[in-house]
């Protein structure tokens, strides 16, 4: 008797966990919970503690496929599956594996794409579409075939912000009857075939060493224009002050006339200026290149006369 008392004891305990297990729901902070009564949809469970009827109100769980990365390969992606009871409100990423795409100009690359996405009515993610992972990551896919495929090579590689837009702006409209907000697309990686890499490098090559040249060229046209300049204004200057030299020495010669003008009333000044530029220039002409022959002036007579004339303006 007492044993059977105590088993039932226990298999009531045991019953009334599994009521409030089945009754009573945590969620945390940016989760969410839908909860089907008898199969159909009845509520939805935020943030915080609830409490539903056991074995008549239920989880909805849900089968979705996700892309993630390998731990023990970085870079290499692959597929997994999760049964969720838990709906994730947060921004979530997506890692699309890497896919061949044509151009315009029937140019084969590799794409490899990052979507950021967030689920703003989980009703509408549960009920409206069967595994939402997957169904984003395929019409990604053909979006982005049809995006690349109205673009030649030259847009792709330079474009990369507008297509990256323009995704955006595709698949937030198409996704918007699941509930889902697409808030960006990232081209992670364009890929060309090798021979076109290899061509394009030559060509990235060809440029840089165009545009060092023109540099070069530039540097040498600056730098004679330059030169040029500065001998200019150094004739200029040079001009400028062998002017002013004969205009000053005019101006003493000038004022050496009138000077011996006032001294000598009547008076010749002529005789004196020449006497006087014979005598400075008397050493000169007087020797040869090696400073050794010495010549009588010609016209010695005049260069005394010049004296005598000199001579006379100084005795006044």
């Amino acid at each position: 008797m007492i044993f059977t008392f105590y088993t039932f004891f226990i298999l009531f305990v045991l019953f009334l966990l599994l009521v409030i297990s089945k009754s009573t729901y945590i969620v945390k902070q940016s989760e969410v919970i839908m909860i089907e009564r008898l199969g159909k949809y009845n509520k939805m469970l935020k943030s915080g503690i609830h409490f539903v009827i056991p074995f008549i109100d239920q989880p909805r769980r849900v089968f979705w496929t996700f892309v993630k990365e390998a731990p023990s390969a970085p870079g290499k992606l692959y597929r997994y599956n999760e049964l969720l009871e838990r709906i994730d409100l947060r921004e979530a990423v997506y890692d699309f594996p890497k896919q061949n795409v044509i151009t315009r100009d029937n140019v084969t690359m590799e794409i490899n794409a990052l979507l950021y996405y967030q689920i703003t009515d989980p009703e509408r993610a549960i009920y409206e579409v069967s595994n939402l992972p997957q169904a984003i990551e395929k019409l990604t896919q053909t979006t982005l075939r049809n995006v690349i495929g109205a673009l030649d090579l030259d847009g792709t590689l330079v474009s990369r912000d507008q297509i990256n837009e323009k995704l955006r702006e595709i698949l937030d409209d198409a996704t918007d009857k699941w509930g889902v907000k697409v808030n960006r697309v990232e081209l992670q990686e364009v890929n060309p075939p090798q021979d076109i890499r290899v061509a394009m490098e030559k060509q990235m090559r060809a440029e840089r060493d165009k545009r060092a040249l023109i540099l070069e060229a530039e540097g040498k046209k600056q730098a004679a224009i330059l030169d040029a300049e500065g001998e200019k204004m150094s004739k200029i200057t040079r001009a400028q002050g062998e002017a002013e030299a004969r205009l000053l020495t005019t101006q003493a010669e000038s004022e050496a006339i009138q000077m011996i003008g006032k001294s000598v009333p009547g008076a010749d000044p002529l005789p004196y200026m020449v006497a006087l530029n014979y005598i400075k220039a008397l050493p000169e002409i007087t020797k040869d290149k090696d400073g050794k022959m010495i010549l009588l002036p010609y016209e010695s007579s005049a260069l005394m006369g010049s004296l005598s004339t000199i001579k006379e303006i100084f005795k006044s």
